[in-house]
């Protein structure tokens, strides 16, 4: 099994777009950023903090509530 990066929220956001997430309604200031994925089982809400760099186990959460596996997000990250 790869390794998690240790990468940016900007490139985290970027990814989880390209997975078909997009910005949750603003509910106030904070430093932390939504995203919300309509679909067939429900919705997902994916919650990420505002970071120079992610910690892995902070990444591994965030797969985990946007129900990414961790292969198919390191794919994904190699594409952009």
């Amino acid at each position: 099994m790869t390794k998690l990066p240790i990468i940016s929220s900007k490139k985290v956001i970027k990814v989880l777009r390209s997975a078909g997430f997009e910005d949750a309604p603003k509910r106030g200031k904070g430093s932390h950023s939504a995203m919300i994925k309509r679909s067939v089982e429900g919705v997902r809400l994916v919650i990420i903090p505002e970071r120079k760099s992610i910690p892995r186990g902070t990444l591994r959460a965030i797969l985990d509530q946007a129900g990414i596996p961790r292969d198919e997000f390191i794919n994904l990250l190699s594409v952009l």
